[in-house]
């Protein structure tokens, strides 16, 4: 990493400066630049898929060095359609090689949303006697079923791997759990519970979480449900998580559901809630009342309109001991209509989740995977913004289409409103509100807005946590999407945008003390 210090500092913005002065004396074509298109807007470190459509991650495993994430697809066109599990696999979470498609639909339905572990004792007898089994589970949607107006279209099934996810045999006994006369009943979450020595499972149904437990892999019995009238209920329950976290600085282990809804998010479409609790091996007992709250709590693992269906990896060394997480950057109101033609959807970057207790609560934070910070290139560091212009970052310092961007509000005295912006008149306006103590992202002058009435006709909000007079903010940028961590993850907020020319300042209003500015860009090459 290289650090720019002020003599530096001078000489790279002027050296950037001139490059700028030069290119600009040729033309004014700058000012009249066509319109960002389809590859203009893929991300640059953001997973998208080559081709045609993606939603949901599935399927994420670590095994020898390798993660895999698997991921809804429908390789035929840029819309939903009959549902694969695309497949992608990364040494560090951060830049990603697509591979072949592990799952195709079959007589049985498509291949919805689910999970996968590594048997390592072989508990399924799917393994040949060297190699642990990747043993999948998914959701077979029957759309035939559901076209004649049956309700048990959606059951589980499992599939197998001795390759480590190269490829897949589906179980001849599929599906593993039938449908109970449920619509949704889908999404089934796998992961090892050790403390009662037993495999377990969660899945969404309608506005519930069903809890099931198994010996095998195989063999599912349903012990318990959780959710009625909790939370945020006005839509439909999705993509369900259920792990173990240790509270940081402390020996307690607390056992986390994640939970998806679509829609009834906190700022409308989807969204993702959490609850933290007990598991004794059959139930959940939450700590937190939300009995009503429908979406008006804090629990949500990230207030943007654009982070979804995220889950966490399976089979995480315990010398690693992160529960690493990863959501789909986009939102159903909007998702099939965005301006991308070759490609629809990206995922977030990968984050760590930590689980802290602060006043007799439980929260889990969230920021972005450590390993991406071998990939920054230049580093530009300034004690604070200039009196003259407020730019945090102008044009000629960094490339804000692939950066970081954190810094230190020392004091909140005021509003703040920080704004992205480009030579083609888009703003994309992001800050807080001090008197109503929340966050706040507006996209209706971000760019490309009229793809969808949902996209940028509202202001999103985020409550914040923290109750400090100080603010710390950290920003992911990238071609499309910002993510933005504050309080050190207590607050997210994940958008996409699509401004028409990419953004090149960073502003922040008169009156705001901004210090410990560092700015990193990164170098994927």
């Amino acid at each position: 990493m290289k650090i720019l210090r002020p003599a530096a500092l001078i000489a790279f913005l002027l050296m950037i400066s001139c490059k700028h002065d030069t290119k600009d004396s040729q033309t004014d074509e700058n000012k009249t630049a066509s319109i960002q298109t389809d590859e203009d807007f893929r991300p640059a470190f953001h997973f998208s898929p080559k081709e045609n459509w993606m939603n949901d991650p599935n399927g994420m495993f670590y095994l020898n060095g390798t993660y895999h994430l698997f991921f809804q697809y429908y390789p035929e066109d840029n819309k939903w359609g009959p549902m694969h599990w695309g497949h992608a696999t990364s040494k560090d979470m951060i830049t990603w090689k697509e591979q072949d498609i592990a799952l195709f639909p079959d007589e049985k339905g498509y291949i919805f949303s689910g999970s996968a572990v590594v048997d390592h004792n072989n508990t399924s007898g799917f393994g040949d006697g060297t190699t642990p089994p990747v043993v999948a589970m998914f959701t077979y949607h029957d759309a035939k079923a559901a076209e004649e107006g049956r309700i048990d279209y959606q059951s589980q099934a499992i599939a197998y791997s001795l390759d480590e996810g190269k490829t897949w045999t589906k179980y001849k006994e599929n599906p593993v759990i039938k449908n109970p006369e449920l619509q949704d009943f889908r999404d089934p979450k796998m992961n090892w519970d050790e403390a009662n020595n037993q495999w377990l499972m969660v899945l969404s149904a309608k506005d519930r979480a069903y809890f099931y437990t198994s010996e095998n892999l195989k063999d599912w019995k349903k012990v318990s449900e959780f959710g009625e009238n909790y939370a945020a209920q006005d839509g439909v329950w999705e993509c369900p998580d259920f792990f173990p976290m240790k509270v940081e600085n402390s020996e307690e282990t607390k056992w986390v559901l994640i939970q998806s809804t679509n829609p009834g998010g906190y700022n409308g479409g989807s969204a993702t809630q959490y609850f933290v609790g007990n598991w004794d091996g059959k139930n959940f007992t939450p700590e937190a009342d939300l009995h009503g709250k429908n979406i008006d709590h804090p629990y949500w693992l990230d207030f943007g309109k654009d982070n979804y269906a995220g889950v966490t990896w399976s089979n995480i060394p315990k010398e690693d001991g992160r529960t690493l997480f990863m959501g789909w950057m986009s939102n159903w109101l909007y998702a099939q209509e965005v301006p991308t033609e070759t490609w629809r959807s990206a995922m977030t970057i990968a984050r760590k989740l930590t689980l802290k207790k602060e006043d007799d609560k439980y929260i889990i934070t969230s920021t972005p995977v450590k390993e991406l910070e071998k990939y920054i290139g230049e580093t530009i560091t300034k004690w604070k913004v200039t009196d003259e212009d407020h730019a945090i970052i102008d044009t000629n310092e960094l490339d804000l289409t692939k950066a970081q961007v954190s810094f230190l509000i020392p004091k909140i005295t005021k509003d703040v409103h920080l704004s992205l912006s480009n030579d083609s008149g888009d703003h994309f306006k992001f800050g807080f509100k001090k008197a109503e103590n929340e966050f706040y992202i507006d996209r209706s002058e971000s760019g490309i807005t009229d793809f969808g009435k949902e996209f940028a006709s509202t202001i999103s909000t985020g409550r914040r946590i923290s109750t400090s007079d100080s603010l710390q903010v950290n920003m992911i940028l990238d071609n499309m999407s910002i993510e933005v961590f504050y309080d050190d993850g207590e607050t997210v907020m994940t958008e996409i945008f699509f401004p028409k020319q990419p953004y090149t300042s960073l502003k922040i209003n008169e009156g705001v003390p901004v210090i410990d500015i560092e700015a990193n860009e990164f170098n994927f090459n």
